[in-house]
């Protein structure tokens, strides 16, 4: 049975089985008794359903749960974090589904104490059996592949590596095109020590799962954002480990006292306490946010309709985690026409409208992109998203300008509260660098703090020079 069958079953088995003996035992009437001494649930009715009522109970929180849980049973990704928040995501879902299920259903409905106590259990449970299915066996040895696309760094990369190689993974048509030595890699699938060619670099996800992979070796001609970058989210998403070549450092973030010829990607740069405060803050700042400027997102709406007629909102793609690509949506404040990748300066833009020249001035323009945050694609705080086709601009005047991929871009920033922009790339990027050396959750409030400050005095300045 391969890994991912076994993953499979037991992820399905396991919902299932949880599920049953959850809902068995909420209905057990010592478990009531004792569960309604629970302030909270003592105005709820304990009483255990009879014998239909109970299988009906049951069948159907079987399968809202076995149901909710699909995605999961693939077995990627397999960071711990990951699986927790879409273990809690899914027990919400199927909790919800069950709730409606009784709110519309009326010749039916799972009791409320049953819902109230079956969810936050599972909600413990679930995520804990879906860690504890992807840990990766004890073994002594440490299962590494390589991956790249330019052969003699390939072959440089299998003699530099001190640790049990897989295989490796590469574009065929490439080593076609190089010597007699490395057409014998590609045509037969095998190196000259042996070494298995394990496919393309498209299945790169499929090779880390399949073959337990806890090291990746990057051997890349360059560092370029399809390939390079892409092969570095695939390990970020399946918890593997990566290492480059010492000579691509520029790209990455490794650790300072990194030695060698190969050095280790720090791909989650964040501790995993500060990663979790901090999630919880963006989705709580972007609710809250979105909730309380819900009036004035519709006025600013009727404000940019009634200046020109144009569209309300501005999108456009900018670039994330890894050079990924992202929409990010602002209230236009420019007319639509002739948009330069030139970064200039508001002051020399003719483009911008009335009320858009309010809006950069209040920062308002932003409020779009708290969507952006809530659904987890930007931070509250962190390197500014910038302009794909801006990129090249910024990448040209600083070599080590990919570093800020490793951190998820952010509304406001160091560079932003000490008014850097694109305009002086060289500032923005020491900002953006100290704020990749410095990051923590304490640092991102002080952050915080400075731009609600800065934001207040710009909007105090406003008022006053209209008096």
């Amino acid at each position: 049975m391969t890994d991912s069958v076994r993953h499979r079953l037991m992820g399905f088995g396991g919902v299932f089985a949880l599920t049953a003996l959850t809902v068995v035992l909420v209905n057990n009437p010592a478990v009531q008794s004792f569960a309604t001494s629970i302030p909270v649930l003592q105005r709820l009715s304990p009483d255990p359903p009879g014998s239909a009522e109970f299988l009906i109970e049951l069948l159907v929180t079987l399968v809202v749960f076995t149901v909710a849980f699909v995605p999961l049973y693939r077995p990627q990704p397999r960071r711990i974090l990951d699986v927790l928040v879409q273990c809690i995501e899914r027990v919400v879902l199927a909790g919800l589904v069950l709730a409606t299920i009784g709110y519309f259903d009326y010749t039916y409905r799972l009791p409320r104490f049953t819902l109230l106590v079956v969810v936050p259990i599972l909600g413990v449970a679930l995520p804990m059996w879906f860690v504890w299915i992807r840990r990766r066996p004890a073994r002594e040895t440490n299962r590494a592949i390589v991956v790249g696309d330019d052969p003699r760094q390939i072959e440089r990369d299998i003699e530099d590596t001190e640790v049990p190689l897989l295989g490796y993974l590469c574009p065929s048509s490439r080593f076609r095109a190089e010597g007699e030595s490395v057409r014998a890699l590609s045509d037969g699938g095998v190196s000259a020590d042996g070494l298995e060619r394990l496919g393309g670099l498209s299945r790169i996800e499929d090779v880390l799962v399949s073959y337990d992979v806890d090291t990746a070796v990057l051997a890349f001609e360059q560092a370029d954002r399809a390939e390079f970058f892409g092969a570095l989210d695939a390990c970020f998403e399946h918890g593997v480990d990566a290492k480059v070549h010492r000579e691509h450092a520029d790209s990455v973030l490794t650790e300072d006292a990194a030695a060698g010829t190969l050095v280790d990607v720090e791909i989650e740069p964040w501790d995993v306490e500060d990663y979790l405060l901090k999630r919880a803050f963006d989705v709580v700042f972007a609710t809250v946010g979105l909730a309380l400027l819900a009036p004035v997102i519709v006025l600013i709406s009727l404000a940019i309709k009634l200046d020109d007629g144009g569209p309300v909102l501005y999108r456009q793609d900018r670039t994330a985690v890894f050079g990924e690509v992202f929409d990010v949506y602002k209230f236009r404040t420019m007319t639509p026409e002739g948009a330069s990748d030139v970064p200039v300066e508001d002051a020399d833009n003719d483009r911008i409208t009335r009320v858009g020249k309010w809006l950069r001035q209040t920062h308002l323009d932003e409020v779009p992109q708290l969507w952006s945050i809530l659904k987890g694609e930007m931070s509250v705080v962190g390197p500014r998203a910038v302009w794909t086709a801006e990129e090249g601009h910024l990448e040209a005047e600083s070599d080590t300008w990919r570093k800020r991929w490793f951190i998820k871009p952010g509304l406001t920033g160091l560079a932003q509260i000490n008014q850097a922009k694109s305009t002086d790339p060289t500032a923005k990027h020491y900002h953006d660098m100290r704020y990749v050396a410095e990051q923590s959750f304490w640092f991102d409030l002080k952050i915080i703090a400075r731009q609600v400050w800065a934001v207040g005095v710009d909007m105090w300045g406003m008022t006053s020079s209209r008096r």
